[in-house]
């Protein structure tokens, strides 16, 4: 995969898992981008308490996909170990920080921006949908493809679990 997808990718993750928070469209009953959370990570993570919310989210959402999806699937949540990797040491950049900063303020501002990822791409997704092979994560249309899923499902009050298959 290269570098330049990564950020997408990223982008993608962060803006589902703030979304998908129990204050917004309460997918899981997380609460680790409220504001009050940080209050409450901060004495046990001092350096890393944006890393630890990152995490939470992340685990929170894989589990709830891993439970609809069928073993041996990638999704937004659950990637190859190494693109997981990548994808850890991006998340703890000054980029990474500033970005949570300004398009996680508010539910609406998170799903502008999710819109902005998936661009053109649109469709509607309901429930597990197959995006395409695990291969093809570095296409630009499967990065977009993945965010549209989650905007339709998001604007129709629904939930949609995108995979790609290994």
């Amino acid at each position: 995969m290269t570098a330049s997808s990564l950020p997408a990718i990223l982008k993608t993750r962060l803006l589902v898992g703030y979304l998908g928070e129990r204050a917004q469209y309460g997918w899981w009953p997380t609460a680790f981008y409220e504001a009050s959370s940080r209050l409450f990570l901060e004495p046990a993570f001092s350096r890393t308490s944006r890393l630890a919310q990152y995490h939470g989210v992340l685990e929170t959402a894989r589990r709830l996909h891993d439970e609809h999806l069928s073993v041996g699937s990638y999704h937004l949540f659950r990637l190859p170990e190494e693109l997981e990797q990548d994808l850890h040491n991006l998340v703890q950049s000054p980029e990474a920080d500033e970005f949570v900063l300004q398009e996680m303020r508010s539910m609406d501002t998170a799903l502008g921006a999710l819109k902005n990822l998936a661009g053109a791409v649109s469709g509607k997704s309901v429930g597990p949908t197959a995006i395409g092979n695990i291969g093809e994560l570095d296409a630009p249309n499967t990065a977009k493809a993945i965010a549209a899923a989650y905007v339709s499902a998001f604007s129709q009050d629904a939930k949609t679990y995108p995979y790609l298959v290994g």
